[in-house]
C-alpha cells in the first residue's frame, strides 16, 4: 500500500472518530450538565441511551432515567437544580435562556419517581414560565423548592 493512501488512511479514521465524539454536538444547544450521579443513570436522546457521568451535558428533548437505588442532580444553565431519585424519569422539553431578550422558559415532564427541584433565574424573573408536569397535575414553579412523587 502506498504512503498517501495510508495517510488517506489514517486522516480518514481520525476524523470519522472524532465525529462520533461529537455526534451530539448539532442536536441542539446544552441547556445544563449532571453534577452528581449515584448507579446506573442513563440519558436518552433519540432512543439512543448513553451512561451518565458527572459532567454529561443535557440538551432539549433528553430523558434522563434513574434505576433502583440511583440518583443523579442536574444544574440548568439558570442555576435551576433538578434531582431524581431512584426509578425515576425526566424529560427536559424546553428551556430558554435570554434574559437580556426576556426570553424564558422552562418545561419539564416528571414521568414517574421523584424530584427535587430548586428555583433559578427563570423561577425568579418569571415565574410563570416555569412548568413541571407529572401524570396527574402540572407544577406551576413560583419562585421556590419543592420535592414531588409521580406514580407509576
Amino acid at each position: 500500500m502506498s504512503t498517501k493512501l495510508k495517510s488517506f488512511g489514517y486522516a480518514f479514521l481520525t476524523l470519522f472518530c472524532l465525529f462520533c465524539l461529537n455526534a451530539r454536538a448539532d442536536q441542539g444547544p446544552v441547556v445544563g450538565y449532571v453534577k452528581t450521579s449515584s448507579g446506573t443513570v442513563v440519558l436518552v436522546n433519540d432512543g439512543q441511551p448513553v451512561s451518565v457521568t458527572v459532567g454529561t451535558p443535557v440538551r432539549i428533548g433528553d430523558h434522563l432515567r434513574t434505576a433502583a437505588n440511583s440518583s443523579v442532580g442536574l444544574t440548568l444553565r439558570d442555576n435551576t437544580m433538578l434531582s431524581l431519585g431512584p426509578d425515576s424519569e425526566l424529560s427536559i422539553d424546553e428551556y430558554l435562556f435570554e434574559p437580556t431578550r426576556e426570553e424564558l422558559r422552562l418545561a419539564a415532564r416528571l414521568l414517574h419517581g421523584t424530584l427535587q427541584f430548586i428555583s433559578g433565574v427563570i423561577a425568579k424573573l418569571k415565574p410563570e414560565a416555569v412548568s413541571i408536569e407529572t401524570p396527574s397535575a402540572t407544577i406551576g414553579v413560583r419562585g421556590t423548592r419543592f420535592v414531588v412523587k409521580a406514580g407509576e
